[in-house]
């Protein structure tokens, strides 16, 4: 198999990687998408992750919390998924930089764009924790700005579900499925595949995405070469 494309922005939820569990890690799901990811770095394409953290927590546990500390507490989420991911990675052979947002350089480096661009230069994986570093942005919306920054050919969105549908195909038998749509309807019609900020960010920079089901066989690695599945998002 070839890669269509040669520097991808992966975004993994973090409940992805919980497994059937729903909370924690799986390290069966671990091992399944890091077993992906060493086949499409051996293919020579550069990758960088962002991983959710609602495994752990998400903000709107934090019913009664300040909408600040609850948003700060998930970046620190992201922060536990993305080491676990690293120290998977890194035990496979595959020499990989976690990079946060809010500083801890006891842990990780900073994100520094030029950085990040070094590493991709010298075969590594970068992960990219913390989200944007500010409260009120999800982790779409810093999939979408780092994949504007790093100027990925797409960014990938590996999810729950195998594909996008005009309602959720699990309360609803008669769901739409989209194999293509583009991202004005989405943000027009407020389709839940990505939020409007990561939706409009992406459209304005015109990055293509494919929203596809991660637990599908080898799904990473078909959508990094290019196979049709799950809905691609444009501006065509």
């Amino acid at each position: 198999m070839q890669p269509k494309y040669k520097r991808v922005l992966l975004k993994l939820s973090g409940e992805a990687l919980a497994g059937e569990a729903g909370h924690g890690l799986d390290e069966g799901v671990i091992s399944y998408v890091v077993n992906q990811i060493v086949e499409v770095h051996n293919m020579g394409v550069e990758l960088a992750l962002v991983i959710g953290g609602g495994n752990f927590w998400r903000g709107r546990q934090g019913k009664n919390m300040d909408r600040t500390t609850a948003d700060h507490m998930g970046m620190l989420a992201t922060v536990m998924n993305s080491l676990a991911m690293m120290d998977a990675l890194e035990q496979r052979g595959i020499p990989t930089r976690v990079q946060t947002a809010l500083i801890m350089t006891s842990v990780a480096e900073p994100y520094i764009l030029r950085k990040a661009i070094h590493h991709f230069e010298k075969g590594r994986v970068v992960i990219m924790a913390c989200g944007t570093g500010n409260p009120y942005c999800s982790t779409d919306t810093a999939a979408a700005q780092r994949a504007c920054e790093i100027q990925a050919d797409v960014l990938m969105l590996a999810k729950n579900i195998d594909a996008i549908y005009d309602s959720d195909p699990k309360l609803n038998p008669n769901a739409k499925k989209y194999d293509h749509i583009n991202y004005m309807d989405i943000i027009k019609n407020g389709i839940k595949a990505m939020d409007t900020t990561a939706a409009t960010m992406c459209m304005e920079n015109d990055i293509p995405a494919i929203a596809f089901g991660l637990d599908e066989s080898n799904s990473i690695v078909r959508a990094v070469c290019g196979e049709k599945l799950g809905t691609l998002i444009d501006n065509n």
